[in-house]
């Protein structure tokens, strides 16, 4: 059974730090790309970021530019999102997804989301 399972989630103050997590399980993590994406109250779920360990490629999209990087640890089957300088448009529920390769056109496997606050 394919299970992701994001979690670091919180409140923070603006500018502030956080680090998500995606831990996997039930697909052969090296074969798989995983991606983090969002979604605000009242707004269409965007893509956040995406890293392939097919090919080792990552690619950041405008929300995570500058500011987020997404890393993997392949022992642990997990990868991680760590978001510095946090804006209160940041606000939203984090979700990781995995498919064999990044798509902005959707990803085949979903877990629950993680919720990320931002204080102004």
């Amino acid at each position: 059974e394919v299970q992701l399972q994001a979690s670091g989630g919180g409140l923070v103050q603006a500018g502030g730090s956080l680090r998500l997590s995606c831990v996997t399980s039930g697909f052969p993590f090296n074969d798989y790309s995983i991606s983090w994406s969002r979604q605000a109250p009242g707004k269409e779920r965007e893509g956040v970021s995406c890293i392939s360990h097919r090919d080792g490629k990552k690619y950041d999209l405008d929300p995570a530019k500058g500011r987020f990087t997404i890393s993997s640890d392949i022992a642990k089957n997990t990868v991680y999102l760590e978001m510095n300088s946090l804006k209160p448009e940041d606000t939203a529920v984090y979700y990781c997804a995995a498919d064999f390769w990044c798509s902005t056109d959707g990803m085949k496997y979903w877990g629950k989301g993680t919720l990320v606050t931002v204080s102004s």
